[in-house]
């Protein structure tokens, strides 16, 4: 039984949800050991200090992973299920740095009864990311 009140019944366009993270030397090394991405300007001060940049910056696809988390454990929640995630990676993220992560209900698709999510990331009032979600909502019988 679904506990989750996010089902698409529930969910209403324009519904916001924001979480914040800081995301750390140690996150962005255990990205890379995981991923095999170990991509010096991710995880090498000195040479991440000879790029434009000046300064190691997140992966792009980490901040996925963190979208990616505030639609499945904040909102809409446990039980929905991506169909489709896509995004626009429009300025660096330096490793070190707290973001805020935005999801909004965009639109209802209720033919499949999917959600159209808008996902944001930003660095202070800087969006970073931006991009789209289609998700299957909780109580779908998507587990």
């Amino acid at each position: 039984m679904n506990s989750n009140p996010n089902t698409y019944d529930a969910l209403e366009v324009g519904q916001t949800n924001i979480i914040y993270r800081t995301i750390t030397a140690e996150d962005v090394q255990t990205f890379a050991d995981v991923t095999g991405d170990d991509n010096p300007i991710h995880i090498d001060e000195e040479a991440a200090a000879q790029t434009r940049f000046g300064k190691p910056i997140v992966h792009g696809v980490f901040l996925l992973g963190i979208i990616s988390k505030a639609l499945g454990r904040d909102f809409p929640g446990p039980g929905c299920v991506a169909v489709n995630i896509s995004a626009r990676f429009l300025r660096p993220v330096p490793v070190g740095s707290e973001i805020s992560v935005e999801v909004k209900v965009a639109e209802k698709i209720e033919k499949y009864r999917h959600i159209k999510m808008k996902t944001y990331v930003y660095l202070g009032k800087k969006m970073c990311v931006a991009g789209d979600a289609t998700l299957i909502p909780p109580g779908e019988g998507a587990i």
